[in-house]
């Protein structure tokens, strides 16, 4: 963490996770109507609430049981894009060469946020009483 972070978009993982949802939502644009209230919705909603959690969590981080919180439902949507995706692929409305790529970033993210969630002072030090 030696660059300046001024706002949550300045975080490398939330940048990953934006990066992530508009690749998915680029790729189920293609999936069959029978899935738009379904599968397409469910991928797109898990992989926005990744980065919206992150946002989240950053203003929270004041407190740092509700930095980690915020962080840990970001985990828990990245785990969700990946069954989406898995599902995806199960059903072959995408490749095994379009799945591996995203479900490896998602695994990025979840070590990012796992690593993130590990040491929160470091990310909320500057609000701690001295």
């Amino acid at each position: 963490m030696s660059e300046r972070i001024s706002s949550f978009r300045d975080l490398r993982v939330y940048k990953k996770a934006f990066e992530l949802q508009q690749e998915i939502f680029a790729l189920t644009k293609r999936f069959p109507r029978e899935e738009r209230y379904s599968l397409t919705d469910q991928i797109r909603r898990a992989s926005r609430s990744v980065g919206s959690n992150i946002a989240e969590g950053w203003q929270k981080r004041r407190y740092a049981t509700h930095f980690v919180s915020k962080l840990s439902d970001a985990d828990g949507e990245q785990a969700e894009t990946q069954h989406f995706l898995d599902t995806s692929l199960a059903c072959g409305y995408i490749s095994a060469g379009e799945h591996l790529p995203l479900v490896c970033k998602c695994e990025e993210i979840g070590k990012m946020l796992g690593a993130m969630m590990a040491e929160p002072e470091k990310w909320c030090s500057r609000f701690r009483k001295a």
